[in-house]
């Protein structure tokens, strides 16, 4: 993939920015790999708060870290990644979403982030957790970070 647009989902951006998690090293790669082949990297504002969840989570990080440090590093994710604000065209695409594929509880988030990808004109979806997101594979393509190495 040369140019074009990606969505990276919080399971990959937490890897890529978190020195002591698991697969760390291979999320890194993935995000650089992708800037290096000039691929615009895309987030949400339900990514910014799913990893706040993650990184408040006493289970999440090997060693926790104080709101102030979190703060700093969402100050840097914003500048490094475009962020795609839910406007109500996202609302609109995710409702035709799950009106299309069977989409229940949780899944909701999945949807939405397809759901925003598709209002942006974004067609690839970096991720740990394919499975959650192969109904939607005539939408999007999916770029998957295995789970282990």
């Amino acid at each position: 993939m040369t140019g074009g647009k990606a969505f990276v989902d919080t399971n990959v951006l937490l890897r890529a920015v978190s020195l002591d998690m698991a697969l760390h090293r291979e999320a890194a790669t993935l995000v650089q790999q992708m800037w290096d082949r000039d691929v615009e990297l895309w987030i949400s504002r339900q990514i910014f708060r799913e990893y706040l969840v993650q990184t408040t989570h006493p289970n999440t990080l090997s060693s926790s870290l104080t709101i102030s440090q979190i703060m700093e590093h969402i100050e840097i994710i914003e500048t490094l990644f475009h962020v795609a604000d839910e406007i109500q065209e996202v609302t609109e695409q995710l409702l035709s979403l799950i009106q299309i594929y069977p989409t229940r509880g949780k899944q909701i988030h999945d949807a939405n982030i397809v759901a925003t990808m598709l209002v942006y004109g974004i067609d690839t979806l970096l991720t740990m957790n394919g499975k959650d997101f192969r109904r939607f594979s005539r939408q999007i393509h999916l770029v998957e970070l295995p789970e282990t190495t």
